[in-house]
């Protein structure tokens, strides 16, 4: 025993020919040949394996496919059905739930809204109507509505066009109104 540890501890330097089997030496491997060929063939038998299971679940596909489409089930058709799975899982997902419970509170409260606000406008536009203003227009209106339709009658013996109706009209309906009148005189007393 003393002579290995001397040997190990000799102060020599290493030859050129201890240099050369130090680097043939693989310290990772330590697999003997005889190892080493029954793992290659252990190796070999295992990618033969592989193979002739991907062969299998080839012929199994393609087997699985046939009778899918003996059913008429198609890639398509399983797409469709599964959507349709998705989307009930979906709708009844308690996120889902609370989302449309959401939103359809949203739309009440907007329709109520709408309705409030319609309303309002619609008596907005009652009160208009029964003010004085309005119905002073609405009588300037229905005093050149009848006007024209005088004219229209008195005119269709004598002939005219529907221009010269609308002027006259026009020009009887201004005769007509005393506050134009008025306003007209005191605009040409400011001008002079």
């Amino acid at each position: 025993m003393e002579t290995r540890q001397q040997g190990l501890l000799d102060p020599e330097p290493l030859t050129e020919v201890d240099e050369e089997m130090v680097s043939e030496v693989d310290l990772y491997n330590t697999v003997t040949d005889e190892e080493r060929e029954e793992i290659l063939s252990e190796l070999t038998k295992l990618e033969e394996e592989i193979s002739t299971l991907r062969q299998v679940l080839a012929s199994k596909e393609k087997h699985h496919s046939d009778l899918k489409a003996k059913l008429g089930i198609t890639p398509l058709s399983e797409l469709k059905q599964n959507f349709n799975r998705s989307w009930y899982d979906m709708q009844t997902s308690t996120a889902y739930k609370k989302t449309s419970e959401t939103l359809s509170t949203a739309g009440q409260k907007t329709s109520a809204a709408f309705t409030t606000l319609g309303t309002a406008i619609s008596r907005k536009f009652g009160d208009m109507r029964n003010s004085p203003s309005f119905k002073s227009f609405e009588e300037k209106v229905e005093s050149t509505v009848s006007n024209i339709k005088q004219t229209k009658v008195g005119s269709q013996g004598g002939g005219g066009s529907f221009e010269e109706v609308l002027s006259s009209a026009a020009h009887a309906s201004a005769q007509e109104t005393p506050s134009n009148n008025l306003s007209e005189s005191s605009d040409h007393e400011r001008t002079c």
